[in-house]
């Protein structure tokens, strides 16, 4: 089964299970993948991360049942996962700009989210420049934060980790102490392929001793792909990020190999249409 095939999959198998308590594990499993992997590859493809997609589908068909049925709000709270019928009120104000009884009394409009159907279309797509090189393992010195993936804390933790270390000064320390091969700024996703949480590194290449207050990290011996990224942060890495998963996986003998995964910003205007980035992911053979 191929990864598009395996991700519709977990769909399914979320859109069967809307009323009953899943775990990103249990999702994730139906895709054959790690949680790390599954959560980046959906957020990539849909723009949404799990949890969302699962409380927007929850949110639509108690809508649909409210204006429909006679069924109970204290019902239908318990059915889709609140545990008081506070929450639920509060979270389907939230989505639908109206409360439950406003709504049974069609005031208002609703939000109606559809099932997702993951469709590829590999012609016609934009040109990706991208080389695939062997690497010896190195290291890297920088400052770690574990995140649970559990209702996406990773997604919400690491924007405002660099917002941390920019502001702090660690983004300077680490560019003084990068005297490895990459020269730039690495952002490195580690320890993530059988576990509920993920490292997180702000880090430079760095041979030598560690300075107070830093980390390091020895990265393997891999064979990557390198995409170039051309253009302004964040929206540019966004943009390749989305065409690896919806064009050049798909399209090639590889599958990410599930080790540290770099993205590589090197010194310069990042917020600059012509500033250069990287992404390197080490692959393996499907």
């Amino acid at each position: 089964m191929g990864w598009v095939e395996s991700l519709q999959q977990a769909i399914d198998y979320m859109e069967e299970n809307l009323t009953e308590k899943v775990t990103i594990e249990d999702i994730a499993k139906e895709a054959n993948s790690s949680v790390f992997h599954f959560q980046r590859t959906f957020s990539i493809l849909t723009d949404m991360a799990v949890g969302e997609y699962l409380r927007r589908r929850r949110l639509t068909l108690a809508a649909h049942e409210l204006v429909s049925s006679n069924a109970k709000v204290i019902d239908l709270a318990y059915k889709y996962g609140y545990d008081t019928p506070e929450a639920f009120t509060k979270a389907f104000r939230r989505q639908h700009g109206v409360t439950p009884s406003e709504a049974r009394k069609n005031i208002g409009k609703l939000q109606s989210y559809n099932r997702l159907a993951i469709q590829v279309n590999l012609r016609g797509a934009e040109p990706m420049n991208y080389k695939i090189v062997e690497k010896e393992g190195f290291e890297v010195v920088g400052i770690k934060r574990n995140f649970s993936m559990a209702m996406e804390e990773n997604q919400a933790g690491i924007p405002k980790m660099w917002m941390d270390a920019n502001s702090d000064g660690t983004s300077d320390l680490l560019l003084q102490q990068n005297n490895g091969e990459l020269k730039a700024l690495l952002g490195v996703c580690a320890d993530f392929k059988d576990s509920k949480t993920m490292d997180y590194w702000i880090a430079a290449a760095h041979e030598g001793e560690v300075a107070e207050g830093l980390s390091k990290l020895e990265i393997p011996a891999s064979k990557w792909v390198v995409f170039e990224v051309q253009g302004a942060m964040p929206q540019a890495m966004q943009k390749v990020w989305k065409q690896i998963y919806a064009e050049w996986f798909p399209s090639n003998s590889y599958e990410p190999a599930g080790t540290a995964e770099l993205e590589v910003y090197p010194p310069g205007d990042a917020y600059s249409a012509d500033y250069y980035s990287e992404i390197w992911i080490p692959l393996k053979k499907k």
